[in-house]
């Protein structure tokens, strides 16, 4: 199973040749992480561990969190230039290893939802450590979390062109 995170770009992402550029594509791909793993920021959804709709953003990313989440690795491929597109590009977000204090987050860059014929534009992965803000430890997935992503974990990204 898959996230489908809805991204709008901004004329600020597309460079001199009228594309997103390549520094872009990992802003839009932290947006894209951010919403589907951060909680908000209302009490009541950290304390259940969710927030509304979102069963898979059950961490806290606020200033002062116990968790920080440090990029250790990010590797991409880009398929093709994006253009400027009005409706939202479609990032599909899935888990391809969920370890012990870890994970490797997959992305797929499509085109927007409804576009015929849909198109890929890069695919991506990040490993994603999560560490503890006072001791700067990696530290372990609690259950909660590793509950939630479970269900998003299927096989990982080969990359084609290297």
């Amino acid at each position: 199973m898959r996230l489908h995170v809805p991204i709008r770009l901004r004329w600020s992402d597309l460079d001199a040749y009228a594309h997103v550029n390549n520094a872009e594509m990992l802003r839009l791909l932290e947006e894209a992480r951010i919403q589907a793993f951060w909680a908000d920021d209302e009490p009541a959804a950290l304390a259940l561990g969710t927030t509304p709709g979102a069963s898979t953003a059950v961490l806290d990313g606020r200033p002062g969190a116990a968790t920080l989440t440090l990029i250790a690795r990010l590797e991409i491929e880009y398929l093709a230039p994006i253009p400027y597109l009005r409706a939202p590009i479609d990032i599909q977000l899935w888990i391809g290893k969920l370890g012990g204090a870890s994970l490797d987050v997959c992305y797929e860059v499509w085109s927007p939802v409804g576009q015929e014929p849909p198109q890929l534009f890069a695919r991506a992965s990040t490993t994603i450590v999560l560490v503890d803000a006072v001791t700067e430890r990696p530290r372990k997935i609690n259950d909660v979390e590793r509950s939630a992503w479970t269900p998003y974990v299927e096989p990982g990204l080969t990359f084609t062109r290297k």
